[in-house]
């Protein structure tokens, strides 16, 4: 598969029901509902690591408490597009400075090709302790 032949990410019909679906549910979340939004998120191997041990030392409780914590946070940041290029150019820079050998483009290709054709394992699912 060469870069022309690649599918277009996001697929357009995903993208569309995407929209679709938050324009449907926006009452019920927030305005006239009020209930919120309820969701299923899946994270890759070393986000979900990152994640697990920041529960384990105490700073969320679970992983909806971290996603509301994050976006949270993320909402406020929003706004400063300053910060937000700054964080941008240091990980750029920290990317930059890595000390760890560089691979090419076409081993990179090589590695994704490989590692799509393997197939996943289940993931991990936290279950929230009822509050009965």
């Amino acid at each position: 598969m060469t870069d022309t032949d690649a599918p277009e990410w996001p697929d357009p019909a995903d993208e569309a029901h995407a929209v679709e679906q938050a324009k449907q549910l926006r009452d019920q979340a927030g305005k006239g509902g009020k209930g919120g939004l309820r969701f299923e998120a899946y994270l890759p191997p070393s986000l979900a690591l990152w994640l697990l041990d920041r529960i384990e030392r105490g700073k969320y409780l679970d992983p909806s408490d971290a996603v509301f914590v994050i976006l949270g946070e993320h909402e406020e940041l929003e706004p400063h597009a300053d910060l937000r290029r700054e964080l941008f150019k240091r990980r750029i820079q920290a990317a930059a400075d890595d000390p760890r050998p560089g691979i090419s483009g076409e081993e990179l290709k090589a590695r994704l090709h490989d590692k799509f054709k393997e197939p996943l394992p289940e993931p991990a699912r936290w279950k929230k302790q009822s509050r009965r």
